[in-house]
């Protein structure tokens, strides 16, 4: 997936030490940052896709954040090492003395994130997880992520895969994800049968099977399927395989010419109008918005 990160960025009495460095990666977009603030220096940031910042250092008796503008440093928080910012949430930033400091600032497409989070997830659970803020001062198995990841975005040595598995264990790690959905009971569908239910799925032109023929995939009765499926992915086999019906249309309206209309035809969709609620659901827009957005980006 293509990507360009868009944020809206205006500083005051903050410079850059040494050049900027960055990678673009699969939906994203990794920028390692040294710079220095000024006592007094200023910063106003707001970006439409999801973003992650995490500091080398303990910065917090030194930059003070808020989500109001115009908040005194000293009414603001203290702004930890670790944090995920939803996209649209604005933040402004203020500098109680001067104070150097080096940060790494992933960008990401939301998309690109829901493809971590959603085989485990569910597609539903994943967007609520997405548009809760989380600051984290003591993390040190992120930090520990994080210097690796600076050294693949200042000085790559190895297949992006690698930098964006990185990314993805860093998002797991640092967003707020209930136990309960991250750690699904014992007893479910092993990977091996969900590989195989998915391969099964995507050999369907139209990503459509009933429960009784994904069950018999994995070679299970359609009850016992049922219950087990919800218990790995924590999705009934029907959502999720609405939610693989939905990654489908996203790459034709990507890849392809093809109508919203046309799209829902290929697809199995009763009419368009059906794959629009369908759609919003899993994605949070319509696909008609989605293929403009994903254009204006590209």
């Amino acid at each position: 997936m293509s990507f360009l990160h868009r944020m809206t960025c205006r500083t005051e009495g903050i410079r850059a030490t040494v050049p900027v460095r960055w990678r673009a990666l699969d939906g994203m977009v990794g920028v390692f940052w040294q710079a220095e603030g000024q006592a007094g220096a200023k910063g106003y940031y707001l970006s439409p896709d999801p973003r992650i910042v995490l500091f080398l250092d303990d910065v917090s008796s030194h930059i003070m954040i808020s989500d109001r503008e115009g908040t005194a440093p000293a009414q603001g928080r203290p702004m930890l090492r670790a944090i995920y910012v939803p996209a649209g949430q604005p933040l402004w930033s203020g500098f109680t003395g001067s104070h150097r400091f080096a940060h790494l600032d992933l960008h990401v497409h939301r998309d690109r994130l829901l493809r971590f989070l959603s085989p485990s997830l569910g597609a539903s659970d994943a967007l609520s997880i997405l548009r809760r803020p989380v600051e984290l001062q003591d993390a040190p198995a992120l930090a520990t992520l994080a210097g690796l990841l600076v050294d693949e975005v200042t000085r790559p040595s190895r297949h992006g895969a690698f930098a964006e598995s990185l990314v993805g264990s860093i998002a797991t790690g640092l967003l707020d994800i209930p136990a309960a959905v991250a750690a699904p009971a014992s007893g479910g569908l092993t990977p091996a049968q969900m590989r195989r239910l998915a391969a099964a799925l995507k050999a369907r032109p139209d990503r459509r099977m009933t429960v009784a023929d994904m069950a018999a995939t994995v070679g299970l009765s359609e009850s016992w399927f049922a219950a087990v499926f919800k218990q790995t992915t924590g999705q009934t086999p029907l959502q999720w395989q609405r939610g693989q019906r939905i990654d489908q249309a996203q790459r034709l309206l990507a890849e392809s010419s093809l109508t919203v209309a046309d799209v829902a035809a290929q697809l199995g969709f009763s009419d368009q109008a059906h794959l629009t609620r369908a759609f919003r659901q899993v994605a949070g827009e319509t696909p008609a918005a989605w293929r403009r957005r994903m254009r204006l980006a590209g």
